[in-house]
């Protein structure tokens, strides 16, 4: 009985260890969890300069085994799909998410667009709204341009209550750059980052252990970053500081399921955010975490399935 069982929950639950296909000559990187059967689940991962290796490594094959068909990838000249020749736009994102249509049967599937993936989802939700089952934005920008303004004053605030006169005048240099620029978008997350505002500061046990088998296993090795992507992002692609907002709207009023997750202590947002993020895709759609922060599927992981299984259940 226990090998059978064995045997069932390997052919259910089979994870290929890599799968690379070919987009004009182009490698890129893939991995999937779960029977090829289930509702597809594809993950768009953050950046530009982002992969999927986290997702993948904490909470892909747990997301397979609650019955779905869960696909990760590194886009195009990110992470480990990695090409010299890449644009790094959303075009070039859109057709590689074609083509994984293409090379998995798929006609529909649900996208989790993760940080800068929920604006890649949200643009390819607008643009094949035929291909999509249903979105869910995970700690996913939307206004970009409100996210700095808030990152911006949060820091000046801080600095200023600690009387830091040089780091004030850094925020200062930051404001003065050009907004479409990808340094304006790295020293704002630079800030972000030194201020803590990507990680929760009394981690739940859970979320300890998670990070922790996460930082110690191979696949943590694997953690490739393009550092020239976002300066290839912003060189060619013109929507490079945008709001998508009005995307969002119209795509709910047009009946597409809309789903939200964000995390109570992710700084890159301000409280009007949330709430009009919330207004938005509405009570049922919408969960806001405690005790979590950017990387909400290991800081509250069992949160972040179970909401996934009972939305897109």
């Amino acid at each position: 009985m226990q090998i059978s069982l064995r045997m069932k929950k390997m052919l259910l639950f089979v994870t290929l260890l890599f799968t690379v296909y070919s987009v004009s000559g182009q490698k890129i990187y893939i991995k999937t969890f779960g029977d090829k059967n289930n509702k597809p689940i594809i993950f768009i991962h953050g950046g530009p300069s982002g992969n999927a290796v986290q997702f993948e490594a904490t909470t892909a094959k747990k997301l397979g085994e609650r019955g779905f068909y869960v696909i990760v990838y590194d886009r195009r000249g990110e992470g480990r799909s990695v090409d010299e020749n890449a644009k790094i736009n959303y075009q070039e994102a859109f057709d590689d998410l074609n083509n994984l249509y293409k090379k998995y049967g798929l006609k529909k599937a649900n996208l989790i667009g993760f940080s800068f993936g929920g604006l890649v989802t949200t643009l390819y939700a607008e643009k094949y709204p035929e291909k999509i089952n249903s979105i869910i934005l995970v700690s996913a920008l939307f206004n970009q341009q409100e996210s700095y303004d808030h990152i911006l004053s949060s820091v000046r605030k801080i600095y200023t209550e600690k009387g830091e006169t040089e780091k004030l005048k850094k925020v200062a240099e930051v404001e003065n750059l050009d907004k479409n620029s990808a340094k304006y978008r790295g020293e704002c997350f630079a800030l972000a980052s030194e201020n803590g505002y990507f990680k929760v500061v009394n981690p739940d046990k859970e979320a300890v252990k998670i990070y922790n088998d996460y930082e110690t296993g191979d696949l943590y090795k694997s953690n490739i970053r393009n550092k020239n992507a976002p300066g290839l992002f912003y060189k060619n692609e013109p929507k490079n500081n945008i709001n998508v907002k009005p995307v969002l709207e119209h795509l709910r009023k047009k009946g597409m399921g809309i789903y939200a997750l964000y995390g109570k202590q992710d700084g890159i947002f301000s409280p009007s955010q949330m709430i009009g993020i919330k207004n938005l895709v509405g009570d049922k759609n919408f969960k806001f975490l405690n005790n979590c922060s950017h990387y909400l599927y290991a800081d509250q992981q069992m949160t972040f399935l179970d909401s996934i299984e009972g939305w897109l259940r």
